[in-house]
């Protein structure tokens, strides 16, 4: 039999906990904070004492040294409602401290406290990909999983959202996975071909429809038949272009350009852009007929700060990739796995895959000690993080004048457009801007 300290400011789990403790045939003692925790130990001998990571009044961290100095040193298991922490009390804990975490279950209490030897520690489970792509375990995560598995039983099309470099690829390819089609996965990028060329890209072309067509070729919907297409940057398509997609999107056929027959094509389409569903409609870069053909199930993808607790991970699958490929044998200290957490990473997984690799390459390939790079931003990072127009003591004329040449940029310099976005008249732009001193009055 053992006797037990139990540290936990959380009455319903101490009285399940205390429960569990007796039935399995010890003795348990409570505290609810560090304060009467303190007080026990000056009365009482323990064998073992189940400590809260938080307490009211401060970390069950900070009764590690009392309990070392004791003569009889009680072996320690930290417990945790906080998922997110669970590296980090992972790191706390070392070879002699156990940790949990909540909702605890009879046979965990059982373990801990079990005096038999513990098996030697089995090699950690390889890193799990959902649908054969995705890694991460947090909550937005699980949630984008069931998106993906409830629109991967129909042939909906799918547009998806999220900033650059959040991996809007890697979810097209998962859902191409789980939907367990039998034709192939295509990728193209709309934005880097020209206007004349992304037509032949698109719906391919026969032999002489334009100069430099020495044979017919198809195109991406044919490529793609009884499979997925993703079509990335969608918003940067030509406008003009985008009625002969609605067409294809509408009759399930092409014509290649050169061409007079039509070709029946079936596929998904999963869209993707870093725009914001406001933006789109807002600077009119995609018809709204196209939108609601491509958008019937639209998914946001979230950004690498909002799912914190996968950068750990991430930050691990990277390195191990990184060893593969180069025959090194680097790992992770949990503090830098903590400095990787704490950061923003703007560019999202695409950042931080570029910073390990960029991370690996500097460390000593002899060693299995990563050395991290002096700062993590990369210059873009500090760009962006300039450009903040909001500030103290900012006079609101400056701002309003910030916000309409920001305006303009953005629409291309089309006044008219500026003014609707702005919701001024033109009139009180023209005014506004003579007032700035700029007196060009021509629309672009």
């Amino acid at each position: 039999m053992l006797t037990v300290l139990l540290v936990d400011d959380d009455p319903e789990f101490s009285e399940v906990a205390c429960t569990i403790i007796e039935f399995l045939g010890h003795e348990v003692l409570t505290a609810c904070n560090l304060a009467e925790a303190r007080e026990w130990l000056t009365k009482e001998t323990f064998d073992h004492v189940l400590l809260d990571f938080m307490l009211p009044d401060g970390s069950g961290a900070h009764l590690f040294e009392e309990l070392n100095e004791l003569p009889k040193q009680p072996r320690i298991t930290l417990i945790t409602g906080h998922p997110s922490v669970k590296s980090i009390i992972k790191g706390l804990c070392g070879p002699n401290i156990d940790y949990l975490v909540k909702p605890i279950q009879r046979e965990d209490i059982e373990a801990v406290l079990s005096t038999k030897k513990k098996p030697s520690p089995t090699p950690e489970p390889k890193i799990k990909k959902h649908f054969g792509h995705l890694i991460g375990e947090s909550a937005s995560m699980a949630e984008l999983y069931k998106l993906i598995s409830r629109v991967s039983r129909t042939k909906a099309n799918v547009m998806l959202l999220g900033e650059s470099g959040a991996g809007k690829e890697v979810v097209a390819a998962a859902i191409h996975a789980a939907s367990q089609s039998d034709g192939p996965y295509i990728a193209t990028n709309c934005g880097a071909f020209s206007k004349e060329l992304i037509g032949s890209e698109l719906f391919g072309h026969e032999k002489g429809a334009f100069t430099g067509a020495v044979g017919k070729k198809e195109g991406v919907f044919e490529q793609a038949e009884g499979g997925t297409l993703f079509l990335d940057e969608i918003t940067e398509m030509p406008i003009d272009m985008q009625p002969n997609l609605l067409r294809v999107l509408e009759n399930k056929v092409v014509i290649r350009l050169g061409g007079t027959k039509t070709i029946p094509v079936n596929c998904r389409v999963v869209s993707a852009t870093n725009r914001k569903m406001e933006e789109i409609a807002e600077s009119k870069v995609l018809r709204e007929d196209i939108y609601f053909r491509l958008a019937v199930f639209p998914i946001t993808i979230p950004p690498l700060r909002e799912r914190r607790e996968d950068i750990a991970l991430l930050a691990t699958y990277f390195v191990d990739e990184f060893n593969k490929d180069n025959g090194t044998h680097f790992k992770w200290e949990e503090s830098q796995l903590d400095t990787l957490t704490a950061y923003d990473w703007p560019g999202n997984v695409r950042e931080l895959r570029h910073f390990v690799h960029r991370a690996g390459i500097m460390s000593d390939p002899e060693s299995s000690e990563i050395e991290l790079p002096k700062t993590i931003e990369s210059p873009f990072a500090k760009k962006q993080s300039t450009t903040s127009s909001l500030a103290a003591g900012r006079t609101i004329e400056d701002v309003e004048k910030e916000l309409i040449y920001a305006t303009l940029e953005k629409v291309n310099g089309n006044k008219t457009l500026a003014a609707e976005m702005l919701g001024i008249s033109t009139k009180t732009l023209y005014n506004r801007l003579h007032a700035y001193g700029d007196l060009s009055k021509d629309d672009s």
